[in-house]
């Protein structure tokens, strides 16, 4: 199982994320998460990587684990109203997670996340990566308009532009 996951990985950074994904695709993500954040108070984020090193990988470092750094790394904890959520894709893995901020995860069942991370998750094995993006991004933006209606003088507190790792 760990030589199966360390072969994925090795041969899933000879393609690296920019190349799986078109400009006009991470345009199109981007858009999308312009678009979102008109309609609710939150901030989201998207990060791409596409394989763990082999030191991660050794290490036995768990998706979800990576989400949470780098969650931390891009500071998306650091939003005024701890309503930021990340949404990470680890392509050799073919998962899904999202990590939400304090604010948001006090109201958001995880059992609602895992459900929109399996819906991006079939997308992400068809092939779609930029679709795959766009839909997690409405998705979380669907949530985040409940919880977090926009009051209308909401700022933009984190760059909007994919992360490509």
């Amino acid at each position: 199982m760990v030589l199966a996951r360390a072969w994925r990985h090795a041969l899933a950074s000879l393609q690296p994320a920019g190349r799986r994904l078109s400009g006009a695709a991470l345009d199109r993500i981007e858009a999308e998460i312009v678009r979102a954040e008109a309609s609710h108070a939150g901030e989201i984020r998207i990060a791409i990587e596409t394989a763990l090193t082999a030191a991660q990988l050794w290490q036995g470092l768990a998706p979800r684990t990576r989400a949470l750094q780098v969650f931390s790394a891009l500071g998306i904890w650091d939003t005024e109203r701890n309503n930021g959520v990340l949404i990470y894709l680890l392509l050799a893995d073919r998962s899904v997670e999202i990590v939400a901020d304090r604010a948001i995860a006090a109201l958001v069942p995880e059992a609602e996340w895992r459900l929109l991370c399996r819906a991006v998750e079939e997308r992400c094995r068809a092939g779609e990566l930029g679709e795959a993006g766009c839909e997690a991004v409405r998705g979380v933006a669907a949530v985040l308009g409940r919880h977090f209606p926009s009051s209308g003088g909401d700022r933009d507190e984190l760059p909007n532009q994919p992360v490509l790792l």
